[in-house]
């Protein structure tokens, strides 16, 4: 054999003990710390938070329409009213002459009414026999005309009389609770441009409402019969629920700000929710319970193409649809899944994987420092025949 010969055949010998160092060794050389997450039965729901401010549903402002003076309260903060109990009383004295003044006038509009038809008989019968001139019994039935329109118009005061005499009792004019009286005895009230309130009746505070407001952004995935969840600050650690009963239409800007009521019913069977609450709400806008979930992290991993593949594992951007890896402790293959609702941070597997399988989240090279119990050789080389299934030593 020459020298040349004994050469060539020297590197051959070496670049295959160099290949089979590499390969054979890369379990040692190259090693990878695997983080995984199981494929368990969990919830998951999309939700939309807001605040909003508890109200009783039906809430009357009850007001007088006559001005006077506050003669006696019938009722307080509080009071359990029913519909047409009296609340208030206004003095009558000034309400009572108004009403004997027009009873008086009316009695006058009459009286001429009455003169008036009995000269207006008297000359229409000389006028038919041509005995009276026509200007002088134009003249006749015009006082009688304008006679009858005094009586109309003085039974209308009258009317109007007796009306403001009657506001001056104040009426409930709903079953409820006093939640304000905003006035006193002796207090003068006048209604000369407005009308002042007196009271202000929720009409039942065992059914409460929440007008939560919902930011644009989110209110598009709102709609009705929601189930909904809510805290108040006054029992903490207790959440009240509710459904979405009404989407208001008009928008609410602040501070450039778009927002939109959402409406939610507040069963409050003990009374604890008061109006005027502060409520933190969570809307939910859909929920799936007791199903397979994984992190969505999971679907988004993707092998980095400096790693070890080996020629039978394509990766993963050559995949078509949802696929995830699987890691079996020995090595990782991809798998092709269905998927369903999602949070954001978990997704529905409708099918593709069992309970208790491990997905890939992440794939790093090791530091030789690290001792950790995911650390492994390449796990997408295929493993040599001979070799043992158990997971390699650490590095």
């Amino acid at each position: 054999m020459t020298r040349t010969t004994k050469i060539i055949g020297i590197a051959i010998l070496l670049t295959g003990i160099s290949a089979a160092v590499f390969f054979g060794c890369g379990a040692k050389k190259q090693a990878y710390t695997i983080d995984t997450a199981k494929v368990q039965k969990g919830n998951i729901n999309k939700t939309v938070t807001a605040t909003g401010t508890i109200e009783a549903i039906t809430t009357v402002e009850v007001g007088t329409q006559v001005s006077g003076v506050i003669q006696k309260l019938y009722a307080d903060f509080n009071s359990i009213v029913k519909k047409g109990q009296l609340l208030a009383q206004l003095d009558e004295t000034m309400l009572r002459a108004s009403l004997d003044q027009s009873k008086a006038t009316l009695m006058d509009a009459e009286a001429d009414l009455s003169y008036q038809k009995s000269n207006y008989q008297r000359m229409k019968a000389l006028f038919d026999k041509s005995l009276m001139a026509q200007a002088d019994f134009d003249q006749v039935e015009y006082n009688y005309k304008r006679a009858m329109a005094s009586v109309a118009n003085a039974k209308a005061s009258l009317q109007r009389s007796q009306v403001n005499m009657n506001y001056a009792s104040i009426y409930s004019p709903i079953d409820g609770v006093v939640l304000n009286r905003a006035v006193d005895e002796g207090q003068t009230v006048a209604a000369s441009f407005n009308t002042p309130t007196l009271f202000t009746i929720a009409n039942d505070l065992t059914r409460m409402e929440v007008q939560a407001n919902v930011d644009e952004a989110d209110i598009g995935q709102v709609i009705l019969e929601q189930r909904v969840e809510f805290t108040v600050d006054a029992f903490p650690g207790e959440t009240f629920t509710g459904t979405v009963t009404e989407i208001r239409l008009q928008p609410v800007i602040s501070s450039n700000v778009v927002t939109y009521t959402v409406v939610i019913n507040a069963p409050n069977p003990e009374k604890k929710l008061m109006p005027g609450m502060t409520a933190s709400v969570t809307i939910f806008m859909s929920e799936a319970n007791n199903i397979f979930i994984i992190p969505v992290k999971a679907t988004k991993f993707n092998p980095d193409e400096g790693m070890q593949t080996g020629d039978s594992i394509p990766l993963h951007k050559n995949l078509k649809g949802t696929h995830v890896w699987v890691y079996d402790g020995q090595r990782m293959e991809p798998r092709s899944i269905e998927t369903g609702v999602t949070d954001g941070s978990y997704i529905e597997i409708r099918s593709g994987l069992t309970e208790g399988e491990d997905v890939v989240l992440s794939v790093q090279e090791a530091d030789n420092s690290e001792k950790s119990a995911k650390t492994t050789s390449s796990p997408f080389m295929p493993k040599r025949p001979g070799k043992s299934n158990q997971k390699p030593p650490q590095p």
